[in-house]
Order: structure tokens, then sequence, then C-alpha cells
């Protein structure tokens, strides 16, 4: 449908009469059927949170187990069960759906538009990754987790060796959840490319928009791969096919790198966003605008590129011939640089800026200090040799630690801190945010800096227990105290968060005085989110002149853009209205997936009709080029 915003000038609606046209509706009508970027961006963060959560408690009690030799807390079973789903939720249900909720809320604000460019398909996924999650916790909850690693390598993940339906729950739900990863990643390349604010070219972009972008085109090229390697893993399983099986012709390592050509470009698809957060908030704190734009931008797209040439760096050990690892370490050194450039330009920002500390600061400087020793121990991995001696020991589980967590949760922490005011309309308390980060980072380093003296001493990684005399004693005493540690500091953000929804100080605006065009909307944001559309003139809008704008509230619509400068084209997105088409849709696909599992064709043709009907529903009532 061709239609067209009103010029700048003319007299504005009232909020109010607004309100009514973009509004969702009350209760849980609104609930399964909004279409509200903001809504299902907090949704998905605080989905995400329940699963880290749910890791942690598994992380300690793993801990519990290992704080003493010959401890006898769990099973050997119960213990492959519990570091299964402790990776499979930090990874697949905690660190990438987190920052695809923070990437939902923050992305059309900052871009100065109203909602993603497929709200519907936005809604949908979201719902496809809580049925997913849910679905890989129903073994849990039966009695039937999965139990071969968040890897699943095979042949332990085979049939042979992993009977009963574990690891179906594990596959079945690694390609449910992958299908939300790759359609939000969709969205959020269309929504960059198609809806920035008038002016907001390329370059005026803001670095964790551009952060956005580089992770969704990684998801497209990465995720696919992890998609047809589990596939194929239950088609093996399923169906009795031999993709992995040596006896008839298939090959072990044939899975190993379709996984970790997912998994290394992983580790960066979870950094580049977390280095995107950072980039923002240090030059808020700093006063001062960020050192090196070009050079930051164009660090986070070659991390995107050089990361997919990394993966065999977890098969060094496999036998691949020399020639062939020669390549692979040399690019496992080489994204040290890109990254390397990244810490130099926020030092130079902080350096040149009048820094006011605040809690989302210190989660910065937090990251910033860990990320470097994991990267130096990054480095030491990657040369063969090394590698060679500390693979699979508890060197290798506190480097990607110190990596995965400190590179990942530590700037989501400082997200939170920066950004939950925006949605919430409250400020968090300075004095908790302080004592949470401390306990955190104290947390952190002793739980997992002992792990790297455990490793070069020779304890290898996934052992459930260990024998006294090892001199390993005391070192694992002192990773659970930390791991503890860790648990209490996030624990203090929980009540943070919870004191700061009645007791917190309004937050306003822009509390930080930050330069985005998140902050200049009310706290929290409006339904439409910007009465005015806004036009962009530079890199720091609420640092300078504003430009003007166009309205048209009014109407449920959007304005689209085009080409690197951001060029106003003449038609408008409409959005669609709040509707139970992706709920069902998604339920549709979860139950094809308990098709599967229980191997009942009947459930699965029944799972299909429910998704066709909907999905047949969600394609009629498409109005326009972009719904």
């Amino acid at each position: 449908m061709t239609t067209t915003l009103e010029p700048a000038g003319q007299a504005e609606p009232a909020e109010e009469q607004v309100e009514v046209v973009w509004h969702d509706a009350p209760g849980l009508v609104g609930f399964l059927t909004s279409v509200d970027h903001k809504r299902i961006g907090m949704r998905y963060i605080s989905t995400a949170f329940v699963f880290f959560f749910l890791a942690g408690v598994q992380a300690l009690v793993m801990r519990v187990q290992l704080a003493g030799p010959n401890e006898s807390v769990l099973s050997p079973r119960t213990y492959n069960e519990l570091f299964t789903m402790h990776g499979t939720s930090m990874i697949f249900l905690f660190n990438t759906p987190v920052l695809a909720g923070f990437g939902n809320y923050l992305l059309p604000l900052q871009l100065g538009t109203r909602d993603m460019a497929f709200p519907r398909l936005n809604a949908f996924s979201y719902w496809v990754f809580a049925l997913a999650g849910t679905f890989m916790y129903l073994g849990e909850f039966i009695g039937r987790a999965p139990d071969a690693g968040w890897f699943a390598y095979v042949p332990l993940s085979a049939r042979a060796f992993s009977p009963g339906v574990n690891l179906d729950f594990w596959g079945l739900g690694v390609i449910f959840v992958g299908v939300s990863t790759t359609v939000g990643a969709v969205n959020f390349i269309v929504t960059i490319f198609k809806m920035r604010a008038p002016g907001m070219s390329l370059s005026r972009m803001p670095v964790f928009s551009w952060s956005i972008l580089v992770m969704a085109f990684m998801v497209l090229f990465a995720v696919p791969a992890l998609t047809v390697g589990t596939a194929l893993l239950e088609a093996d399983r399923l169906f009795g096919t031999a993709f992995y099986d040596p006896s008839r012709g298939g090959d072990v390592l044939l899975y190993q790198h379709l996984f970790w050509f997912w998994g290394h470009p992983e580790v960066y698809i979870l950094l580049v966003p977390a280095m995107g957060m950072i980039s923002m908030i240090v030059p808020t704190f700093a006063r001062a605008r960020l050192a090196g734009y070009v050079w930051v931008v164009t660090s986070l797209v070659g991390i995107g590129f050089v990361s997919f040439g990394l993966w065999v760096h977890h098969m060094f050990a496999t036998g691949i011939p020399p020639q062939a690892l020669g390549f692979f370490s040399a690019a496992s050194m080489t994204i040290s640089i890109p990254s390397g450039t990244l810490i130099f330009a926020w030092i130079a920002t902080l350096w040149r800026g009048s820094v006011r500390w605040s809690t989302p600061l210190l989660f910065c400087l937090g990251f910033a200090s860990i990320f470097v020793m994991g990267g130096i121990t990054g480095v030491m991995v990657a040369a063969l040799p090394f590698d060679l001696q500390a693979h699979d020991t508890y060197f290798v589980v506190a480097h990607f630690h110190y990596v995965l967590v400190g590179g990942v949760v530590f700037p989501i922490f400082a997200g939170l801190y920066f950004w939950l005011p925006k949605m919430t309309g409250r400020l968090l308390s300075e004095g908790l945010g302080t004592w949470s980060f401390w306990t955190m980072f104290t947390g952190f380093h002793l739980g997992f800096f002992p792990q790297h003296i455990l490793g070069l001493m020779g304890m290898p990684r996934r052992v459930y227990t260990y024998d006294a005399g090892l001199g390993w004693d005391t070192l694992n005493l002192l990773s659970t105290i930390g791991g503890f540690l860790f648990g209490l500091g996030t624990l203090l953000t929980v009540v943070n968060i919870v004191r700061s929804r009645k007791r917190g100080a309004p937050a306003g605006p822009n509390p930080w005085e930050a330069d985005s065009l998140e902050w200049s909307v009310p706290s929290p944001a409006p339904h439409y989110n910007f009465l005015t559309v806004p036009v962009v003139d530079g890199r720091h809008p609420l640092w300078s002149v504003p430009a003007g704008g166009a309205s048209g509230a009014l109407q449920r619509a959007t304005p689209l853009t085009a080409g690197l400068e951001a060029e106003p084209e003449p038609e408008i997105m409409e959005v669609p209205e709040e509707t139970y088409v992706p709920f069902l849709t998604a339920v549709g696909l979860a139950i094809v997936v308990v098709g599967l599992l229980v191997e009942q064709a009947v459930v699965g043709v029944v799972g299909l009709v429910v998704a066709l009907a909907a999905l047949g529903v969600w394609l009629w009532r498409t109005d326009g080029d972009l719904q």
C-alpha cells in the first residue's frame, strides 16, 4: 500500500490519540498477539535470563561435585546431563537470544523508525525460541536430559552409544531454535538497510546497530551449517541413515567440521554485539566521541570475515595435515588484530574524555580486562604445539569461559545497567550495582583463573571426579568458591532490578546524556517510538542541533529509506496490528518437533497442518511489500 507521511510543521496529533492507534491489547491477549519490537525484545531478555539462571544452578552443582576429590554428590550420568544442559543453555538459550533481545528493543529506536521490518516475523522468532527452550528442558524434567555434551560429538551421540530420546531433545531443539535465530537475522538486516531515519547514512549509524548488522550476516552463513549437521545427526538417529557411521561409508569428522563451522564464528556472533554495546557505553561516560569510529566499524566487519577461517582451531588433534593446520593457526592469531584495535579505541576514548564513573562503565572495564586475558590464552591455544598439550584440559575450559563469560556476560550486564532505565523508566541503584560488579569480577577470576593451572597440571575436562593426591584439591575448591561468589554477584543485580521497579528514581528520557536516538524519547519508550520521525545530520544526533522530522504517528506506519545515505522513499511501511498468527505458527512447528521425538507421524501431521494454516492466514492478511 502506498501512502505518505505528513510533512513536518503540521500540527502533531495528541499523544493520547497516537496511543489509541499504536497500543497493544492488555493482559494475556496482548501478551500473545503483540508485534511491538520493544515488548518482544524485553521478552527475549527476560526469557534468556531464566535460562541463564538455570545454567548457573547447573554450574554450581557441578562445582560442588568437583570441590574435593572423590565426591559423590552426582552420579556420572547426572553430571553428564548437567554439563550438557549447562553449555546448551548458555550458548543456545542465553547468550545469542539475550543479545537478539537487546537488538530487537534498541535497533528501531537507534535507527529512528517505529518497528522492525517484519513485526509478525519478529514475534514468530521469539515464540519459536521460547518453545524450543521449553522443549529442550522438557527432557530434563522427565528424566531424559541430553547427556552427550553441548557439542554432541559422534559417535557418542549416535543411537548405539546414546539410546533413548535424550539426545533427540537436544538435536531437534537445536534445529528448532536455529529457525528463530535465522529469521531474526533476516529481520535485522532488512530493518537496517530499509528503515534508517532520513539522513542516517551507514557512516552515521550507531556502532551497536553496525554490530547487529555484522552479527546478522554471520548468523546467515554460520547457522545453516549447524542446522544441517544436526539434521544429519537426527536422520542417523531416527531414520537409520549413515552420514556419520564409518562402517557404512560415513565420516565422524564431517560432524565436527559442520559443527565448528558454526561454533567458532558463534564466539564472534556473541562478541561482536557485545563489543558494539561497549562502543556505545564508553563514549557516553567518557563524555567524548568514540575514537576511531571508522576503525571500530571496520574491525567489527573484519572480525566477521576472519572468524569463518578459524573453525579447525578446535580440531588440531584430529589428524588433519599440518599444512592445513598452519593456515588455521595463522588465522586464529590474526583475529586478535581487529579485536586489539577495539581495545585501543576504547582506551583512547577514555583518555581524551572526562570520565564519569558509573556501574555500566565498571562492567565495560571489567570486560576489557577479562577479554584481554582470554585473548592472550586464545593466541596460546592457536599455537599448534601448545594446543596439543592443552587440548581437552581445564586450560581450554578456563580460556573459553574468559572469552564467553567475561567477554559476553559482562557486556550484557553493562547493557542492562545502561539501557534498562530506558526500558522500565527507572534507574537502578548505583550502590547495589557497584557491589554486584565487584562481587562478579572477584568471583569470576577466583572461579576460572585456577582452571588454567589445573589444565597445565593435567586435569582433563568433562570429568565428574578425581583422585586425591594429584595436587588439584585446593585449586578446585577455590574455583568452586569463586563460582558461588559470581552467582551471588548476579543475584545482587536481580535484587537491584526488582527494587528499582518500585523504588528506583525516575530515569527521564536521557539520564546518561547519551548521544543516540533511543535517548530522545520518553522512558519507557511509547508504543509508536517517535511522535515525529527524526531526520539525522550526524553520528551523534543528540549532541548536535536536531534537523527536524516528519509527523504521521496517527498512522500505524513508518518511513522507508534507500541507499547508503538513507534517502527517503515515497512509500511507507504499514505496521501490522497485533495478531495470534506468529504464536500459532510457532506452536504448529513445536508440535511437528514433538511428533519427530515420539516418532508419531500423526502428531507431526497435526502440527504441520496447524503451522500451514496459521501461515496461510499470515500471508492472506499481508498488505504491502514489507509486512
